[in-house]
């Protein structure tokens, strides 16, 4: 089980990506684990660019860059379930419909 750290901001901000401030308390229970994951996908992307550096054979660069994408994947999964089991309820809890309309345009971006 990961490691549970609460990181609480209550001040308007932006986050990288989109431009629109929005003001709520959240915790990011999730840091520490996402933190992980994060250095496990560029540890791959590394070996990746060493490999092609090298002239490495190709199904095996592939092989590593199907590494890369599990990892950044998995640690899209655990960003999105901490967004989903603190911000969304939080959203909605108050009606904000706007932050459920944001979340559905990043799922888009996302998904493309």
């Amino acid at each position: 089980m990961a490691e549970k750290q609460d990181y609480t901001h209550n001040k308007a901000h932006t986050h990288d990506g989109h431009e629109k401030p929005h003001s709520h308390t959240h915790s990011h229970t999730q840091t520490k684990a996402v933190l992980n994951r994060l250095s496990r996908a560029i540890g791959h992307l590394t070996a990746v660019r060493t490999m092609v550096e090298n002239g490495r054979d190709c199904s095996e660069v592939l092989t590593q860059l199907a590494a890369v994408r599990s990892a950044v994947n998995k640690t899209s999964e655990v960003i999105l379930k901490d967004h989903l089991d603190h911000c969304i309820i939080y959203a909605a809890e108050k009606g904000d419909m706007k932050a459920i309309k944001e979340l559905n345009k990043a799922i888009e971006l996302f998904m493309k």
